[in-house]
């Protein structure tokens, strides 16, 4: 493994691209909004909604894709309160145990910006069975719903015929992936690397059918080519950290008081969803890195840490699954620790780690030893 020389971000993350100076693209693409020209940025966003902004109260004139995070606390007020939109905002729920926060920003976000929420409860039974097989064979347990998260809102725009569609970040250009160009435009983001297709016939069996699948796959081309999903991190100089700040005088509340989690120094990201929190971890076993390097690593280039600071958070936090987490996530899908953990040993990368004489695996070349 080799290390950012700025954050903490290793060069196993995929498709992280890594410049001759040995700083992740991330990095660069955190200084680069120094030089931009937010303003020129917001002008092109005003022309764009000009496009969309209804004079008619009574219709929607955008989409927005929310989960009541912190983020989308953002989004929401800056197109309803900034650009002075209509917006009608849509999310799907995973059906899994919420915490008392999730439960209330869900609530907040609707009642604060007041605005309409459709919402996808997805089958719950297919949901299982699609989760297991995803978790088995590719550990992607949250395939099913992240795919939904990019596809439903889709579909939705299609069905009332509202084109413009806000989504938040680009994740593979403010944190690195393979789709790494910065663009407004959304259309190719269901390819970041989160939610990519898998082939359907690899998932279909006795208990999953195509008409389970069926939200899934995003609108046919003829009626993409009628929408405009756009990242709202094109035309604000985008801050997770910002964003939570804005949120929390807006009503949002995080884990402070309610959960300390294991596997992260943060309490304000992924707070709404407890057995959710397994999927961000099994990039630790993977890829050898988790949920503290991605908030060391962003807490960097923000300036709120050190790079020094950010390492020993790593070493603190990076290797450890919540067991509030674990507990919820088998007890939906009707796993015993056992059979939970032998899944999670499969998915061991042995070019990054090796068992130590307790026969935990550990990396073979953690940062901290650089």
């Amino acid at each position: 493994m080799k290390f950012c020389n700025k954050c903490t971000m290793p060069n196993t993350r995929p498709g992280i691209y890594f410049d001759e100076e040995g700083v992740c693209q991330a990095c660069r693409a955190e200084e680069q909004k120094n030089y931009t020209d937010w303003d020129s940025r917001h002008q092109e966003l005003e022309e764009l909604c000009a496009k969309y902004r209804s004079t008619n109260e009574t219709e929607y004139d955008c989409i927005i894709a929310v989960s009541g995070g912190k983020d989308s606390h953002f989004q929401v007020h800056y197109f309803k309160e900034v650009m002075n939109m209509n917006p009608l905002l849509v999310s799907v729920e995973d059906n899994f145990e919420m915490t008392k926060a999730g439960e209330h920003n869900v609530k907040n976000i609707s009642e604060r910006f007041g605005c309409h929420l459709i919402t996808l409860k997805p089958n719950i039974k297919a949901q299982k069975a699609i989760m297991k097989k995803t978790f088995e064979k590719y550990g992607k347990p949250t395939w099913y719903i992240d795919r939904l998260i990019y596809t439903y809102p889709l579909h939705i725009a299609s069905k009332f015929n509202i084109p413009l569609i806000i989504y938040g970040e680009n994740i593979s250009y403010e944190y690195g992936g393979t789709d790494r160009i910065e663009t407004y435009s959304a259309k190719n983001q269901i390819n970041n690397g989160v939610a990519s297709d898998i082939p359907y016939e690899e998932l279909l069996d006795d208990k999953i059918t195509e008409k389970d699948l069926i939200f899934c796959n995003p609108p046919d081309n003829q009626q993409l080519e009628n929408l405009n999903p756009i990242y709202l991190s094109y035309f604000v100089r985008w801050n997770s950290y910002a964003n939570y700040i804005f949120a929390k005088k807006n009503g949002f509340k995080d884990l402070a008081h309610e959960w300390t989690r294991e596997h992260t120094f943060e309490n304000f990201d992924q707070v709404d969803s407890i057995p959710y929190l397994v999927h961000p971890w099994l990039k630790y076993p993977k890829f050898g890195h988790a949920s503290a390097t991605d908030y060391a690593s962003k807490f960097i280039r923000y300036g709120l840490i050190t790079r020094e600071q950010g390492i020993e958070l790593v070493k603190q936090y990076d290797h450890k699954i919540d067991q509030k987490a674990v507990q919820s996530f088998i007890d939906f899908l009707g796993y015993t620790h056992t059979e939970f953990y032998n899944i999670i040993e499969k998915l061991y990368n042995p070019d990054l780690f090796e068992r130590d004489r307790f026969g935990e695996w550990v990396l073979k070349h953690p940062i901290w030893k650089k």
